[in-house]
């Protein structure tokens, strides 16, 4: 089976409009962009895109790649400050005098649409999350939609990043999956990976992942986004494990739909949200 992430984003989109659209609240999004990098900026203009099909309102910062930390903050400074914002997301990665977590951090967490401030961080581990980072929510309404058993299920999450590998984990671990982190120093990972009936790739290598690594009916997720002779393509060697696998997700058109969707579910939450605490 074909997970196809195309169409059940497609779904996803249509409830938001329609969540906006009968809300009554105008959500907006504030994208922060620092350089000129192709992929980033493509990715920027995805959202903003995604934005316009929702109803959702959207806003573009940009600096250029010579912009300072502090010059970043001070932008993002006034994002916070700024009463009809209620999501901002800063693309990633930063160029490399900036330094990233300070910028993460400085983002209002009622406002961290991408769920990576160390306060939304927190309450997603404490089993109570305000907004899951988008790619592991993406996944996870993935699995939901494709009535993929997660309860008691072995899982392992190949990659241990703060974006996605550990925030994955969290969200399997509240429905009761079984959970296996698997990274660079992992021994004999061919066979804990054996073990899993849902697999979750984040490592960033290009079709890391080969059949004899998958066991037999696995669900395997792949979340890997990678450039191989010039074309784009997973860690999963996608011809080769989708004979083995019972559920795959290809690349692209898998995982990467769902991360924009669930962008734009989580600034429509902010934006209830805010409308809430404004009652008097």
């Amino acid at each position: 089976m074909i997970i196809d992430g195309r169409m059940v984003a497609g779904k996803r989109l249509d409830l938001v409009r329609k969540q906006v659209d009968e809300s009554g609240v105008q959500p907006c999004l504030a994208t922060v962009l620092i350089g000129e990098d192709p992929g980033s900026k493509m990715y920027v203009r995805m959202k903003h895109e995604a934005c316009e099909k929702v109803h959702i309102v959207s806003v573009k910062a940009c600096l250029p790649a010579t912009a300072t930390t502090m010059e970043v903050l001070a932008k993002i400074r006034e994002l916070n400050n700024d009463p009809s914002i209620n999501g901002i997301l800063v693309q990633l990665p930063l160029p490399l005098q900036v330094e990233t977590s300070r910028v993460i951090q400085a983002v209002a967490p009622e406002k961290d649409v991408d769920g990576f401030h160390p306060c939304n961080i927190g309450l997603l581990y404490a089993g109570t999350p305000r907004f899951a980072p988008c790619t592991p929510k993406g996944v996870m309404t993935l699995l939901d939609a494709y009535n993929i058993p997660i309860q008691g299920a072995r899982t392992l999450i190949a990659g241990r990043s703060i974006d996605v590998g550990r925030p994955m984990a969290a969200l399997l671990l509240h429905r009761d999956a079984t959970i296996t982190i698997a990274h660079s120093k992992t021994r004999n990972l061919k066979d804990e990976m054996r073990r899993a009936d849902i697999v979750v790739s984040a490592v960033g290598k290009a079709r890391f992942i080969t059949s004899d690594m998958i066991k037999p009916g696995a669900v395997v997720i792949d979340v890997g986004i990678n450039y191989l002779d010039g074309k784009l393509c997973g860690d999963v060697d996608f011809d080769q494990v989708k004979d083995v696998a019972g559920a795959i997700t290809p690349v692209p058109g898998g995982v990467g739909p769902m991360t924009i969707a669930s962008l734009m579910e989580n600034t429509y939450l902010a934006a209830v949200e805010r409308s809430c605490t404004n009652v008097s």
